[in-house]
């Protein structure tokens, strides 16, 4: 005892700084860069400190210097004040104050009574802490802004933009700069090319209203046609350094939510003066080539055009179109199917990754509640229109990249790139799926994931693999760094086709502008400048991102509620020490059984986390097995699916 007593003195005096994680549980975790383990914080030592706060820390470890042990001396700085959480009424604190429940944080944060006449049980609110009392458990904090009743659908959508730090209104000054460039707006055709006697269309989702592309198409002679590809001349609007470009760079990007758009751009440019709405001459910028019949490209061209489309289709109309081989622009359409066909092949010839998951879309009633659920994947038309976004992104990033002797040009450009994936992390879907019976070719990687994306479909653990390959992907993202695109094995590829709702094609379009014209008007800036805005709009992707799927996992839970008692088959999607994650086979969202609540027998985790088995049966389930479970509990704040464990034996 006396010699582990001296070993502590000699090494308590540790001290460091870090961000500090803490567990519902209330212990923690603080990691410091030199060490390879995390510093363990006991529940008693956290000093009130938050998840997130950067906090100091004195530290000790035992002799073999694995195991490290801490408590926190002081609070340097706050993640933050303000949390969202669920006003309880009927859960109060020695009758004086309610309680703010939040999910993020181990603690509830306290209100005075006095404070809560005007507010209701289960409000989501805003609330700021004021202080934290030494000799209370929990902080003290007043409510700052209410959202509405928790579990409401305006409700998610505001707390979950305020939680994320996303704007979501246009000041008046922003309003009144959008309405006086939309009345200003006299169509300058004198430098632009005028294409507004060719066939031209927009193909999009039925309820889009934000019109970035059309494509248009004539045929020229027997064996050539010409095809254009026309994106919303966004730029020419919205000037550079103008206070509408400046809320649009803060933005970066339009957030896409289950039935509400929060656009990049005020809904008078969005929707109206940039949307190539049909029947209405639009400004654009186009990709317009020759091609013929075998799908090889003749002839370039890229400029500013005036267009004026002909009409609006939706995919499903498209689709109509190409399986009945009649309708409007019978030809056109099917032609461009044609060709499409061509440049996927090409493009898988040459190593692309295609990747053609499921889409969960919802139906809301007037109130916005989900009443129907339905699996779209892409079909024709969503993949004719794709091929020609991603054909007109990659050749114009090459016009820039490359002289006419196809040596690099060195030009400063913004690009889409994406790195390999992670060596670890493909090794660890190989062995998930070997027990499943697939096979991963590492030396011809790219072309094992195709065969492997084709052997699962249909199959249980369709959705499951798909998940796990994207998890094995690197994250794409913007960068004037050229490293060329790992997945659509692109040398150069960029971001072009949707200006209306991503800063990232602004810029794109501002670049080549300059170079197609050696615009004195517009300066280039440094290649600082352009890196630091291709990883502000990386940044704000992956935000939005994060945010859509968050509200996408709320209306997912909010439609299973009205199926607790029913019976599904799912497919086993992950382990934890204590529990098992399921994914529901009809709605493709994940739900979660304890291990202590299965019946047929005990189960434990298997060392390498892929399976468990039973104690005494040995039956053992590894990850993609199917099984039938009931839905029991459904929790709409935590967004928590709750499933008991049917006899699978």
């Amino acid at each position: 005892m006396k010699k582990e007593k001296k070993i502590k003195k000699k090494h308590y005096n540790n001290l460091s700084t870090g961000l500090i994680n803490i567990t519902h549980h209330g212990y923690a975790f603080v990691h410091i860069d030199e060490f390879q383990n995390d510093i363990f914080i006991p529940k008693n030592k956290t000093n009130r400190a938050l998840k997130g706060d950067l906090v100091k820390i004195r530290f000790y470890c035992n002799r073999k210097g694995i195991k490290m042990k801490g408590e926190v001396l002081e609070i340097i700085k706050r993640k933050t004040k303000k949390f969202i959480g669920v006003l309880k009424l009927n859960v109060r604190y020695n009758d004086k104050y309610g309680i703010v429940s939040n999910n993020n944080i181990h603690v509830d944060i306290l209100v005075p009574i006095q404070k809560l006449k005007k507010y209701h049980n289960n409000d989501k609110v805003l609330v700021q802490i004021v202080s934290w009392p030494k000799k209370f458990q929990n902080p003290l904090g007043k409510i700052v802004k209410v959202f509405g009743v928790s579990g409401e659908y305006k409700t998610e959508i505001f707390s979950l933009l305020e939680e994320y730090g996303i704007s979501y209104e246009f000041s008046k000054k922003m309003e009144n700069e959008a309405k006086q460039i939309f009345s200003k707006s006299i169509l300058d055709i004198n430098f632009r090319k005028d294409m507004r006697n060719v066939n031209t269309f927009t193909i999009d989702p039925l309820d889009a209203k934000d019109f970035d592309d059309a494509l248009s198409i004539r045929k020229l002679n027997d064996d050539t046609w010409e095809i254009g590809v026309h994106i919303s001349d966004v730029s020419y609007y919205i000037k550079e350094g103008s206070l509408l470009d400046q809320e649009a760079y803060l933005r970066a990007t339009s957030i896409y939510f289950v039935g509400k758009v929060i656009p990049m751009l005020p809904k008078i440019l969005s929707n109206d003066l940039c949307s190539l709405q049909p029947k209405k001459d639009k400004l654009s910028f186009s990709y317009i080539f020759h091609m013929n019949s075998q799908g090889k490209i003749l002839k370039n061209w890229f400029g500013k055009t005036i267009i004026r489309s002909n009409r609006k289709f939706t995919y499903d109309e498209v689709q109509y179109i190409i399986e009945q081989k009649k309708g409007d622009y019978y030809e056109d359409i099917y032609t461009l199917f044609l060709f499409s066909k061509i440049l996927i092949q090409n493009r898988l010839k040459n190593g692309s990754i295609y990747l053609d998951k499921m889409e969960v879309k919802f139906d809301l009633d007037q109130k916005n509640n989900p009443i129907s659920l339905h699996l779209e994947k892409n079909n024709d038309a969503h993949r004719l229109i794709e091929e020609f976004m991603l054909l007109t992104n990659r050749k114009i990033s090459e016009f820039v990249s490359l002289n006419f002797n196809e040596k690099p040009s060195n030009k400063l450009y913004i690009y889409r790139v994406h790195e390999k994936p992670d060596f670890q992390k493909i090794f660890f879907l190989k062995k998930i799926i070997e027990p499943l019976g697939y096979f991963l070719d590492l030396k011809n990687l790219k072309t094992s994931i195709n065969h492997l994306l084709k052997e699962i479909k249909g199959k249980p653990e369709q959705n499951m693999i798909e998940n796990l390959i994207l998890r094995t992907m690197s994250k794409a993202k913007y960068s004037t760094k050229n490293i060329g695109h790992y997945g659509l094995s692109f040398i150069y590829y960029t971001h072009f086709t949707s200006p209306i709702r991503r800063y990232s094609d602004i810029i794109a379009h501002r670049l080549l502008y300059h170079y197609l014209t050696n615009n004195k008007e517009y300066k280039l800036n440094t290649t600082d400048f352009y890196e630091k805005q291709s990883l502000h709009c990386s940044s704000k992707e992956r935000l939005a991102i994060d945010v859509e799927r968050t509200f996408l996992k709320y209306i997912q839970v909010k439609y299973i509620k009205k199926f607790i008692g029913e019976e599904f088959y799912g497919v086993i999607t992950g382990f934890t020490d204590w529990s098992v994650y399921i994914d529901l086979l009809l709605f493709q969202t994940e739900g979660m059984i304890r291990l202590r609540d299965i019946k047929e027998d005990s189960y434990v985790l298997n060392s390498n986390s892929y399976s468990i088995i039973g104690k005494k049966k040995r039956k053992v389930y590894r990850l993609g097995d199917k099984i039938k479970v009931k839905l029991i509990d459904v929790n709409i704040e935590k967004k928590q699916i709750g499933l008991h464990w049917m006899n699978n034996v």
